[in-house]
Formats: C-alpha cells, sequence, structure tokens
C-alpha cells in the first residue's frame, strides 16, 4: 500500500460522502421538520440526473444541464407536494412509504418508457475533464468540484435554516405549525417550498453523480439506503449532522472496500480474504450505524427542534 494509493482513495471516500451529503440534506430536512418519510426521494435524484444528460447534450453546456435538473427536481418537488404529500402529512409513517413507493415504481416506468432500459453517460466539458496534481499524483478536476458543490450547499443551508426568517419559520413551524398558522403564516406554502427544496438538492446530486455513474433507471434505491443510513448516524433533522455523517460513512464504506480484502490477506487464506474481504467490507458502514445507534440512540447530532 502506497501513500498516493491512500490519499487518493481518502479523496474518494470524502467526494463519495459529499455526494451522500447532498441526498442527505433534502431528505433529512423533510424527514426531522415536516416527519414526512419519502421513499421517492431516489427517484428525485434520477430525474435530476436524466435531466442534467438530455439538456447537456442539447446545449453542449454541462452548466445549463446542472441548472435544467434543479429545476426539474423543484418543479417535480412541488407537483408531488400538491398532488399527493400534502394529503399525507396527518397520516402515519406506514402510509407515506406505501404511497412514496408507489411513487418509486411510478418513475422508474416512466423513464423507461422515455429513455429506455438502456443506461445512458454524460461526458465532461474540456475543463472539467482534466486533473490536479496533488501530493505526487493526479486527481480529477471534478471530483474536487462535487466537494466544492457539498460545501457551498452545506453552507447555504446552514444559513437559511439559522440566519434567515424562513429558516426561523420553518424552525417555529416543525414545533407548533398551530400556532405559527394562527399568526398568519401559510403552512402548507411554507410545506411545500421545503419539500421543493429538499427534491432540488435531490436532483442537484443525481446532476453531480451522472458524469461519474451511468445514468439508468431504478438508480435513485441503492444510494437511497446508504443515504438513510447518513440520516440515522448523523440525527434525524440535522444538516449539519448529515454533513458530518455524510464525510464519515464515505471514508469508511471507500477505505473498507479498498483495504479491507488486503488486510485480510495478511491472516487468512487468498481465497478466504478473497470472497470474504468485499462482503465484510460491504457490510462496515452498516455494523457502523449499529454501534453508534447502540451509544447515542438519536445519532451522532441530533436536531434539536426551535434551535
Amino acid at each position: 500500500m502506497t501513500a498516493s494509493l491512500f490519499i487518493a482513495q481518502l479523496l474518494n471516500g470524502l467526494q463519495y460522502g459529499i455526494m451522500l451529503f447532498l441526498l442527505a440534506a433534502g431528505l433529512t430536512l423533510v424527514f426531522g421538520i415536516m416527519s414526512f418519510v419519502n421513499l421517492a426521494h431516489g427517484s428525485l435524484y434520477m430525474l435530476g440526473a436524466y435531466a442534467a444528460a438530455v439538456v447537456g447534450v442539447q446545449t453542449g453546456s454541462f452548466a445549463l444541464g446542472v441548472l435544467a435538473a434543479v429545476a426539474t427536481g423543484v418543479i417535480v418537488g412541488m407537483a408531488l407536494e400538491w398532488v399527493a404529500v400534502s394529503r399525507l402529512y396527518r397520516r402515519d409513517h406506514l402510509d407515506h412509504v406505501l404511497a412514496t413507493f408507489g411513487l418509486v415504481l411510478f418513475f422508474n416506468e416512466m423513464v423507461r418508457m422515455i429513455w429506455g432500459a438502456q443506461p445512458m453517460f454524460v461526458s465532461l466539458p474540456e475543463s472539467l475533464s482534466g486533473t490536479v496534481e496533488l501530493f505526487g499524483f493526479s486527481y480529477p478536476t471534478y471530483r474536487f468540484l462535487i466537494i466544492g458543490v457539498g460545501l457551498l450547499v452545506a453552507a447555504g443551508s446552514q444559513w437559511l435554516i439559522h440566519k434567515t426568517r424562513v429558516g426561523m419559520l420553518i424552525r417555529a413551524g416543525s414545533v407548533n405549525p398551530q400556532m405559527v398558522g394562527a399568526l398568519g403564516v401559510n403552512i402548507r406554502l411554507l410545506n411545500a417550498m421545503l419539500f421543493a427544496l429538499g427534491a432540488g438538492l435531490a436532483a442537484l446530486a443525481g446532476a453531480m453523480a451522472g458524469p461519474i455513474l451511468s445514468v439508468q433507471s431504478g438508480m435513485g434505491e441503492p444510494v437511497l439506503i446508504t443515504t438513510l443510513v447518513v440520516i440515522v448516524i448523523g440525527g434525524i433533522g440535522s444538516v449539519h449532522g448529515a454533513l458530518y455523517a455524510g464525510i464519515i460513512v464515505g471514508l469508511v464504506d471507500t477505505l473498507g472496500r479498498t483495504f479491507l480484502p488486503l488486510l485480510m490477506r495478511e491472516f487468512a487464506d487468498r481465497e478466504v480474504a478473497q470472497a470474504a474481504g468485499p462482503a465484510l467490507a460491504s457490510m462496515l458502514i452498516y455494523l457502523l450505524m449499529a454501534a453508534i445507534l447502540a451509544w447515542k440512540p438519536q445519532g451522532l447530532f441530533p436536531a434539536h427542534k426551535g434551535k
């Protein structure tokens, strides 16, 4: 194991963790503040990836593709909130799960009907397809861009929630929506804005992931499971908790998949290590979640409503 390999995997883990945060930030706001379980969050991630891919190909501009993805996420999010989600707020979480799971199936089939089952591949502009020399090795410029975008979103989310009047109303509405409504605030509009913000962040994550992964139907479900792990570890409703937990999960998952099989070869038979190493590495984040919940059942950075 060389130092350059270790540093490269650290950066890969950081980039993966930031990507998870982009997904987890919107979902933890909706789940923690509105108490709504949205399994269709991964579908919004998928729609963002498709919007970025299609607009990027048609216009030749990656930036326009990202803007189109965010706009698509916000518009679809507002439409979903108005048509279905707003009617489920007072229902229990099982109804949330069943309804949003139905939306997952709908969006997956819709994407297959429009763009087919074959994956789409997104190419980067020349300005982002290069590498940066760092500590004697080259690292992709685009992955640094993902890290930068994620940190900007984290700073912007903290500013919105804690430094603006809208954030104050969101925090107050999460504690006592009846009182906030009695003061003349349109709670339904506030909830719609929050849901649309979460949808826009999910679409942004999909747009940023498109050039790294293949864009295809169903791409949102696997990453949604990991995102839920991030939210549970960080603390439900905590944006800064989602950031820290995303980085922790990204590093543990990336370093585990890279180095755990290599370490096992030092202490076990080669064939056993090759079979058991990747399997054990894929379980690391769930073992981490179990250990953290045994220590702190509310997560590492639980949100305090109203604060």
